[in-house]
């Protein structure tokens, strides 16, 4: 039994990490139809830049928006610059995405160097709390309760905001959104912003499961990407429900099926995309 709690929390807590990451990638893919395979390379940015700030002013919260702040730039910059131009050209896309990646790690390279960075957790949040027989680390808790906040504001970001109703329109119908008078590539650029600050605003909170290397970008947008096909793409709701499960499956596939816990999330993956193609809550691609 108390096996199953400890994994069940760090389960949940990994799961809103993947929440984060995998949202901005939902909206981006659902509204703007671009594939962007840098997603991972600024949650990377995001973990770097975070961590370095976090040292720097001894605050936690100050390293994950300068991480956020930093990605969200750099997003910004990728999607005036060279990603507006290839809507609707989905080889350019990647191709092009691809290509940051490899710009971002050698630039993250230069900077950090090559040895992995260790986590920042303040200490504040680096004890236990005592529950029966195990003991609950305090950061994991912080991350859920977090998760859920963070959940809660983009929900009513997407459902309960002028802005939020536009995105949900130009998903729906780009035309008649087009048509009544809503510049769209101001959207665009506004959202795809905002995707890149949530991946790099949840670097240093996925620190502790996913560490700080330069690797780590190809390890979150796999993740993120398999959280946005089981939860489906521009739905947060979706978002929100495939990290929990991959989070969940993975800690107790690395607690009860050690060899076989990278495979379960992708069991997890394949049994969703054969029955709901779609992903469980998303709109149709």
């Amino acid at each position: 039994m108390d096996t199953v709690l400890i994994n069940f929390v760090l389960g949940v807590s990994f799961g809103f990490v993947l929440f984060l990451l995998g949202t901005g990638l939902s909206l981006t893919l659902g509204l703007m139809r671009i594939i962007n395979l840098s997603h991972g390379a600024l949650y990377m940015v995001g973990a770097y830049v975070g961590l370095t700030a976090a040292k720097f002013t001894d605050n936690f919260l100050c390293g994950v928006f300068a991480g956020g702040i930093a990605a969200g730039l750099i997003g910004m910059l990728q999607e005036v610059g060279f990603l507006r131009r290839l809507y609707k050209r989905p080889s350019d896309q990647v191709l092009l995405t691809i290509g940051s990646v490899y710009v971002l790690v050698n630039l993250v390279q230069w900077i950090w160097g090559p040895i992995p960075q260790a986590a920042f957790i303040p200490p504040i949040l680096s004890g236990a709390i005592p529950m029966g027989r195990i003991n609950l680390p305090v950061f994991r808790i912080a991350i859920i309760a977090f998760g859920l906040l963070a959940a809660a504001g983009l929900w009513f970001f997407q459902e309960k905001t002028r802005f939020g109703a536009i995105i949900r329109a130009g998903m729906d119908n780009k035309e008649m959104t087009t048509g009544l008078g809503i510049n769209l590539k101001v959207v665009f650029t506004g959202v795809f912003a905002l995707g890149s600050f949530i991946a790099g605003f949840c670097g240093l909170f996925g620190a502790s499961s996913l560490g700080i290397n330069l690797d780590i970008g190809w390890s979150a947008l796999s993740l993120s990407m398999i959280v946005v096909i089981i939860g489906g793409t521009g739905s947060i709701q979706g978002a929100l429900v495939g990290g929990l499960i991959i989070g969940i499956v993975d800690a107790y596939g690395k607690a009860f099926f050690p060899e076989l816990a990278y495979f379960t999330i992708y069991l997890v993956f394949i049994i969703v995309l054969l029955f709901r193609p779609n992903g469980l809550l998303g709109r149709a691609f």
